[in-house]
């Protein structure tokens, strides 16, 4: 039977707690906010207000694990301490930056933490650990397949004391927002190395660097996940000094697989809080709706899809919290194993189970008015973040005949 510290569960209270005063009372005041936003990927008032709140609480950078303890209050947590933490801010899906956990920026905060000098975190972790400024990760291009990482194509030149920078990203999250002052940016710097996994370098871009086009925010199945929102990005000769490279030119990849394994973690953590809650709506709604001179609740088909979806949310989450006690057990070089199997797992058993949530809805199900819509949109887009679901299936796949066609 697992258990969590201490710590997780006085913080897992508090945050409980805190969902209840001024999160969830705020959803309808957030939605309107935005709504009525001149510029959808401005900050909202709401948002800094409820950051303050949260800071005075002590519930800032729950992300931060034990390693980098000294980068927040409370410590670092372990994976596993993190995951119903997690879990309780993914029940709304703009709640993680109330906390100064949401993404990219985690998943950036803890590069810098694992890879940048000391005046690179300086400059840009401080400042995102304080939720002063945002940031951004450009590696996906849309005239490659970038679910292979190798193929990347933008340019990265060295010339004198400067890196070159020329190409195309997109789908880059946070991109829009006009708090991002950073974009790590993953390019191809030495093509024609032998080993396709030292080709490309990170750079850190300012935002405001010249030569950055912002060509157009992106949607998924229609949201554009305002105001931190997707971004198609031009990068036309934008120059950065030399020093602005991370670890060392030809790293990049390293970067990414180092990056990527806790990001994939962060995502199905939150989409159990998702599920859990569009589950929770789903009973209270057969309970009030009736049907053919009876409850909702009363229908045979209604109660299997509630048993259904019940069962798979806690299989699901015993998948994700044992993965996380692997990773503080063995590290993430020694779990890509149980990522991947959690990473192609999560999203889709999650997006099935608001389906059934959204049906018993009826039409309402697929409007603003619930958080179903908008918690299936991010189940089905996290089939595709951080790598998708097929290419992990096709590792994992070859990782499993291996290891039991090497047993005698």
């Amino acid at each position: 039977m697992y258990e969590f510290s201490k710590k997780s569960l006085k913080l897992q209270h508090s945050l409980n707690q805190f969902m209840d005063e001024y999160v969830y009372p705020n959803e309808h005041k957030y939605a309107k906010q935005l709504q009525q936003a001149t510029n959808r990927f401005a900050p909202l008032p709401l948002m800094d207000e409820l950051k303050l709140q949260a800071k005075d609480k002590g519930l800032w950078n729950l992300f931060v694990p034990e390693q980098h303890g000294e980068y927040c209050d409370h410590g670092g947590l372990s994976f596993f301490d993190y995951a119903p933490l997690a879990e309780i801010m993914g029940r709304v899906i703009w709640s993680p930056e109330v906390f100064n956990c949401n993404a990219p920026d985690t998943g950036n905060m803890e590069v810098f933490m694992n890879y940048a000098t000391e005046e690179q975190r300086e400059k840009w972790l401080i400042p995102l650990l304080n939720g002063e400024i945002r940031s951004s990760y450009a590696m996906t291009e849309p005239q490659v397949a970038s679910s292979d990482a190798t193929n990347v194509q933008l340019s990265i030149v060295k010339e004198g004391n400067e890196w070159v920078l020329n190409g195309r990203k997109w789908f880059i999250t946070n991109a829009m927002y006009e708090r991002t002052k950073i974009f790590i940016v993953m390019g191809k710097s030495d093509p024609e190395n032998p080993s396709r996994h030292l080709q490309q370098t990170q750079v850190l871009v300012p935002k405001d660097s010249r030569g950055i086009e912002i060509i157009r925010p992106l949607t998924t199945l229609g949201f554009d996940d305002a105001p931190i929102g997707h971004a198609e990005i031009v990068f036309n000769d934008v120059r950065v000094p030399y020093e602005n490279v991370l670890l060392g030119e030809g790293r990049g990849f390293e970067i990414a697989q180092g990056r990527l394994g806790p990001g994939r973690m962060h995502h199905c953590m939150r989409l159990i809080g998702t599920a859990q809650r569009s589950l929770e709506l789903a009973c209270k709604r057969v309970n009030s709706r009736a049907t053919f001179g009876k409850l909702l609740s009363k229908h045979q088909s209604v109660r299997e899809e509630i048993s259904r979806s019940f069962s798979e949310i806690e299989m699901a989450r015993l998948l994700v919290l044992k993965t996380c006690h692997k990773i503080d057990t063995h590290g993430v070089p020694a779990s890509v194993d149980m990522i991947a199997a959690t990473k192609t797992t999560i999203p889709l058993l999650v997006q099935n189970i608001i389906d059934r949530c959204m049906q018993i809805h009826g039409a309402g199900g697929l409007t603003e008015d619930y958080m179903m819509a908008e918690g299936f949109n991010y189940a089905r887009w996290c089939r595709q973040a951080d790598g998708p679901d097929q290419v992990h299936q096709m590792a994992l796949g070859k990782q499993i005949i291996d290891r039991y066609c090497a047993i005698e």
